[in-house]
């Protein structure tokens, strides 16, 4: 089978499609035939070392797909049955991979695997990010970063389904219209304006009640300043590198803010989390209160340029690769 693999950290062109022996799945193990693989700024991350694994090894970690063979000390699951996943690294752009069972949800009738691929990882952080992190309330207002992207869609969604006003920011017309589409109150061209003017202009100097911030150290301020007393700042991702040390008093001097560095990994934990989580996430799909959207697809041989893409912030919404 066919695989992208890391033999050494580096830039996207790191990044090449090889033959691999066909894996077979041990003790509580899955094979998957790969339908779609999930493209994620963690896979960048493990791609330079920032996060480590040992090298050699295939690059992603979310998909979807078939089950082809089923381990032994496997109960559940059978050949044949659609399966997804997200944060199993080593799961990713592959034609066949190995799942942990207790990591694998079933995809629901109905659901096709290209948009539980595309969905999970990210839809999952939306679920976390707005029912747990910070439980929003109708009539509260977020400010999303990066509204445009693959979680900044979902979040945008999810949040005006439940009452909350957005204010989102974008870097571009066509990202501001999608933004807008996804059910934006407000958008902020942030590559133009200061983005805490902007927040407090539009909320009549109220400021916001929770900013989610996937941005990093190019937000930070704005972020922060654009917070009311008591807020909530979400820093769950750092896409443009990491923010400086912080120093708690500044929180005080803020409003007596909150701060909080999450990630899925603590908020899926248990598979009885995983499980309840991801079925609230393809009910919110299958009623069609939560909308897909994949920007792009690549084949295995264009990982180095769905990167590219990524880190270069040219794309929006979810990207793929399709390894058939």
């Amino acid at each position: 089978m066919r695989a992208v693999a890391v033999h050494e950290h580096g830039g996207p062109e790191v990044l090449i499609a090889e033959e691999l022996p066909t894996p077979e799945p041990g003790p509580g193990q899955l094979r998957v035939d790969v339908a779609a693989a999930g493209v994620n700024f963690i896979d960048v991350y493990y791609r330079t070392g920032a996060y480590q694994l040992p090298t050699p090894f295939i690059v992603g970690s979310e998909g979807a797909g078939v089950v082809s063979a089923v381990g032994t000390d496997v109960s559940g699951y059978h050949e044949g049955d659609h399966v997804a996943w997200a944060m199993v690294p080593g799961a990713g752009y592959a034609e066949q991979v190995i799942v942990p069972a207790e990591r694998a949800v079933p995809v629901p009738t109905g659901i096709d695997d290209e948009t539980a691929g595309a969905v999970l990882l990210q839809g999952l952080t939306a679920h976390y990010l707005t029912r747990s992190t910070y439980p929003v309330r109708a009539g509260e207002t977020a400010l999303v970063h990066a509204a445009a992207g693959g979680v900044g869609l979902l979040l945008t969604q999810v949040l005006t389904a439940q009452g909350v006003r957005v204010l989102a920011t974008t870097s571009s017309d066509d990202k501001a219209a999608l933004a807008r589409e996804a059910g934006a109150a407000e958008v902020i061209r942030y590559d133009r304006e200061d983005v805490a003017s902007e927040v407090s202009r539009l909320t009549d100097g109220h400021k916001v009640d929770v900013v989610y911030d996937g941005v990093g150290r190019a937000t930070f301020d704005g972020s922060i300043n654009s917070l009311r007393p008591r807020g909530m700042f979400v820093l769950y991702g750092a896409a443009s590198g990491p923010v400086a040390p912080l120093d708690p008093q500044l929180l005080n001097s803020k409003g007596s803010l909150f701060f909080t560095r999450p990630s899925l990994a603590h908020y899926a934990a248990s598979r009885e989390e995983l499980l309840e989580r991801s079925r609230e996430l393809f009910e919110w799909v299958a009623a069609g209160a939560l909308s897909v959207r994949v920007g792009a697809r690549y084949t295995l041989d264009q990982a180095r340029q769905a990167h590219e893409d990524l880190e270069g912030r040219r794309t929006t919404g979810k990207s793929l690769i399709i390894p058939a």
